[in-house]
């Protein structure tokens, strides 16, 4: 599996390196892991939905109902 730092990450997703940072911590992307300073993100891994958006609440609350 090919991994991707979190500059690469952010360019890939249209997004700043430190909501990438963000995301990492608080475990939003899926296999992830830390070396040392650095978050090591799998190159397949996707955005996650932006949880302060509307459209995060509505999948939210499909999942709450299955």
């Amino acid at each position: 599996m090919r991994y991707i730092c979190v500059k690469e990450a952010a360019e890939k997703w249209g997004i700043s390196t430190r909501r990438v940072q963000a995301l990492c911590e608080c475990e939003r992307i899926t296999g992830i892991y830390r070396l040392g300073n650095a978050w090591a993100i799998p190159d397949d891994a996707h955005k996650p939905i932006d949880a302060r958006t509307k459209i995060a609440k509505v999948y939210k609350e499909k999942a709450a109902n299955k």
